[in-house]
């Protein structure tokens, strides 16, 4: 018989067949190393069937002040990068996430964006980010950045020629 281990922030749940710490992390929105602090004593390459283990909470959603949009952490993201991609520093993207440790993002994480200088708040749809064209930029090149279609791009500006971008242009990013 297992042993339950004590849960106090988190919610308990039974390993099934195919699950990894990565996996469970991935599903939870939690980080990996979130669920083997929550879990001492658990080997995460000898999960066993039936075995009970702590889920931590996920990060709960977070609400962005006027002037600002929500954006998720995916991989490979730092502030950094986020800085250059949406063109603003990143001292405003600290200014705007207080508590947030930008060495500690979560994939799966929430925060908050500052609109970039010049894009009239609500200037893309919901489910869609604003993007200035850069040097280079292409659909295709946004498509991979972004982890969308070419295709998903394209809908979400549909009076805007591929072909013709220019620099300093407002995109409509889909979420990916």
């Amino acid at each position: 018989m297992s042993v339950v281990p004590p849960c106090p922030e988190g919610n308990l749940y039974t390993i099934r067949p195919g699950d990894t710490f990565f996996r469970l992390a991935q599903r939870f929105r939690v980080s990996v190393d979130d669920i083997r602090e929550a879990n001492p004593g658990v080997d995460p390459n000898n999960l066993q069937i039936g075995q009970v283990i702590c889920i931590p909470l996920a990060v709960p959603p977070v609400f962005c002040p006027p002037g600002t949009f929500t954006y998720t952490i995916r991989p490979g993201d730092t502030y950094f990068a986020l800085s250059r991609r949406f063109g603003v520093s990143i001292e405003d993207l600290i200014a705007v996430n207080p508590g947030v440790n930008p060495d500690a993002l979560l994939i799966g994480q929430q925060i908050c964006i500052p609109a970039v200088e010049g894009i009239p708040p609500g200037a893309c749809p919901a489910g869609t980010t604003p993007y200035i064209v850069r040097p280079g930029d292409t659909f295709f090149s946004l498509a991979r950045r972004f982890g969308v279609t070419v295709a998903a791009i394209q809908q979400a500006n549909p009076f805007v020629d591929p072909d013709n971008l220019r620099i300093g242009q407002l995109l409509c990013i889909p979420a990916g």
